[in-house]
């Protein structure tokens, strides 16, 4: 392969430079891996959800999902990953590490996000055959010192990826200036996390929905302890106005259900716990549950849901796009961290309103409880949820296409 001028003197420097052994202290997953490069922090949460739509598209598949080396992510909330994804840093760019890199994980496919490209590693990954697809590339991906100053790098390297898809018309102009023709240059809307739609036990929900008819439910979710007591007044004052309202509490981080259980008995809250196979009757009037099998069950059952670690600093919080995908009007307080850009998402298509105490609380709780009030805003957040859903499609179509693609060639 013929390398621009520019790519060759990049190329050599790189050599120059010391090669650092790149992070491969955990094992290759058998089978089939995909490996996607999240280029910009702030987008980590849609390749996480992107990845995680790969992987139910194909039960073989594992994911491996990495991350600039000097980015201010290090990965899912709490630490904790999914089955079947692995989240590393990137190897630096020195011929050296890409090798060793790409021989340890040897991935069978390729996503580049957004730009920032790695020249050594994008030429060795076309070398071994390994098909790449940039996606979501911005302007701002391509308009750093090299890239002005070397264009014609990134305009060898473009032609190296199988397909090309940029976030905005803009950046397919910069694109086609790199070197790219209109035709080789897919405009799409940017990639975004779509929320994963949660199951539950459809006898549950059956019985549950038989039980609870004719009442009123809401759900506070993950609720730390330095918010419970805002989450029992809140639900005393929405109880002054519907005495058959019916509140599911989940605690979170030390907040335990049997403390949550007798804070509310100490308030005369008459106080169920689901783990314990019980349904709840007439004179229930708060429904505690741990179980994280169950949130997809109350966020079905409940029109709106006040989504805990919000009110209170050093939490990571509730995902917001998961009450959002099963049709649960979202209330939030100020403090949501890493889930900043869900909730504003959200916020700004009027699918999620904010709260900072127990009577705004409490007044959201009894405007939303009755399903037709919170079904502008569960609408709202449908529309949030599929924005980014045909963009999703493509990417699955074009991974699955090129995994068996190499199969074939095996």
């Amino acid at each position: 392969m013929a390398h621009s001028l520019g790519l060759s003197a990049y190329r050599a420097l790189a050599r120059r430079g010391e090669a650092r052994l790149p992070d491969i202290s955990l094992p290759r997953p058998e089978g089939e891996v995909l490996w996607i490069h999240c280029a910009q922090s702030e987008g980590f949460l849609a390749v996480l959800d992107l990845a995680q739509r790969q992987l139910a598209s194909n039960p073989e598949l594992s994911v491996i999902i990495t991350l600039p080396k000097h980015s201010n992510t290090n990965g899912p909330e709490g630490g904790m990953v999914p089955d079947r994804i692995i989240v590393s840093r990137i190897c630096d760019d020195h011929p050296a590490s890409v090798a060793a890199w790409l021989d340890h994980w040897a991935p069978d496919c390729g996503i580049w996000t957004w730009g920032d490209l790695h020249p050594n590693l994008i030429l060795a990954a076309a070398e071994k055959s390994c098909p790449m697809f940039l996606i979501d590339a911005d302007s701002a991906g391509f308009d750093r010192r090299r890239d002005r100053w070397l264009p014609d790098v990134a305009r060898s390297l473009l032609p190296l990826f199988a397909s090309v898809m940029a976030r905005t018309p803009a950046a397919a102009r910069r694109l086609m200036q790199l070197g790219l023709s209109r035709e080789d240059v897919e405009v799409t809307t940017s990639l975004q996390a779509g929320g994963q739609v949660l199951g539950c036990s459809e006898t549950d929900l059956a019985d549950l929905s038989a039980t609870c008819i004719g009442r009123s439910i809401w759900f506070a979710n993950g609720v730390q302890p330095g918010e419970l007591q805002t989450v029992l007044a809140a639900h005393r004052q929405a109880l002054r106005l519907s005495h058959r309202l019916l509140l599911v509490l989940r605690p979170a981080g030390a907040l335990g259900p049997q403390e949550a259980c007798d804070q509310a008995k100490l308030q005369d809250f008459r106080v169920l716990n689901w783990d314990d196979g019980n349904f709840p009757d007439e004179a229930t009037q708060v429904l505690i549950t741990e179980d994280p099998r169950d949130v997809g069950l109350f966020y079905r059952m409940a029109p709106v849901s006040f989504l805990g670690g919000s009110l209170v600093a050093g939490h990571s919080g509730v995902d917001p796009l998961e009450a959002a995908a099963l049709g649960s009007a979202i209330l939030y307080g100020p403090r949501v961290g890493r889930n900043l850009q869900s909730y504003s998402r959200l916020a700004t298509a009027g699918a999620a309103r904010i709260i900072n105490d127990s009577a705004a609380l409490g007044m959201a709780i009894s405007r939303l409880v009755a399903p037709d009030q919170a079904a502008t805003m569960a609408h709202a957040g449908w529309e949030v949820i599929t924005e980014g859903a045909a963009l999703t499609d493509r990417i699955t179509d074009l991974v699955q296409d090129a995994m068996d693609m190499q199969r074939g060639l095996r």
